[in-house]
């Protein structure tokens, strides 16, 4: 006996294959269309390794740890990474400057609708430009997934989005005003400290439950979960802009206000599927907000992960640039409305339990 439910067949058997290959021949002709996409405008498809000495330094994101055994015996710990963004970013620092890559990244503690063990990561990167070349990537991006698969509409839980419109840009202080009545920058000082106690009495005032123990960055993340996610991208893509720089680790400073950062994430259907940055590229700062990451993740989950030196020395000598991350697997199920993420997934992670 092995256990194995028999309510829900396995991805394997025929019947089941066969509900999901339009799904799956749709995820292979939009891969190859962005190879295109980005092949004709100059990038360079680049190839990273799996295994890194940091899966990465966001305080709530969880990897996958394994060891390396050397032929003396010796072991030394890695990781799975969570994202191929530091590897990128050393090959900018090596002097490429237009890259794209489809990465296989894995994040545990996740599994879902939308989210699963292990899924393709599409990340591009433009040394010397702007983020906001980046939204209008986005933009012909979600174009060519429709015009590929031939559909005039995303669709996600009976919500649609035109992906030919322009998405609409939202900053983040505007969308905390508009969908919870919430002025999140009054809780922000000039230096991008933050105050949680202005920010509780504005979510008290809106009626958003807390706890008392809930830091700034907890509660932001509660109105964001509650209030604003689930009202971004209907009708047309949405382009969520300006995070506080509290919460934008890896983003440089907005020129415009210090608050905030060039940080953006675009969603559709009310589905996040991308996160863009304004690259920092300060190697001292970026090690001073990567040690407050950790020191909140132990405080959290009794954890840290080590910091990628190597990484952090590339950061001297790396250019101005702009990178973004997004989920190719989530684009494909928006595009071929697909139900679930293992429908566009040729071979799903085993469920566990």
């Amino acid at each position: 006996m092995t256990g194995r439910s028999t309510a829900t067949p396995p991805w394997w058997t025929p019947s089941t294959h066969a509900d999901r290959r339009p799904f799956l021949l749709g995820r292979n002709a939009i891969q190859a269309k962005l190879r295109v996409f980005f092949a004709e405008r100059d990038f360079v498809e680049v190839d990273t390794a799996t295994l890194q000495v940091s899966p990465g330094n966001e305080a709530h994101l969880h990897a996958f740890a394994t060891a390396a055994t050397g032929p003396d015996g010796r072991s030394a710990p890695l990781f799975l990474h969570t994202s191929p963004e530091f590897a990128c970013k050393k090959l900018l620092a090596s002097g490429e400057k237009r890259i794209a890559c489809f990465a296989h990244v894995y994040r545990n503690r996740e599994r879902g609708p939308l989210h699963h063990p292990e899924f393709t990561m599409l990340e591009w990167y433009r040394a010397g430009e702007s983020y906001e070349q980046l939204m209008a990537d986005c933009a012909d991006i979600l174009a060519l997934a429709a015009e590929t698969t031939k559909t005039r509409a995303f669709t996600w839980r009976g919500h649609t989005v035109d992906p030919f419109l322009e998405p609409e840009r939202l900053s983040v202080a505007e969308a905390f005003e508009r969908f919870a009545g919430i002025d999140l920058l009054g809780s922000v000082e000039e230096s991008g400290a933050t105050d949680r106690d202005r920010l509780a009495a504005e979510m008290r005032q809106a009626g958003i439950r807390m706890a008392e123990d809930d830091t700034w960055a907890d509660l932001f993340s509660r109105v964001l979960v509650e209030k604003i996610e689930p009202n971004l991208g209907f009708g047309r893509a949405t382009i969520l802009d300006e995070y506080p720089v509290s919460e934008a680790a890896l983003a440089r400073p907005s020129a415009g206000d210090r608050r905030v950062a060039e940080r953006f994430e675009l969603y559709a259907c009310g589905v996040e599927l991308a996160n863009a940055f304004g690259e920092l590229t300060d190697a001292a700062e970026q090690r001073r907000r990567f040690e407050a990451e950790m020191m909140e993740k132990r405080r959290v989950y009794g954890e840290t992960y080590p910091l990628d030196e190597d990484f952090l020395a590339a950061l001297d000598i790396m250019p101005e640039a702009s990178g973004i991350a997004l989920g190719f697997d989530r684009l494909v199920m928006l595009a071929t409305g697909a139900p679930r993420i293992e429908h566009v997934l040729w071979a799903p992670v085993a469920e566990i339990g």
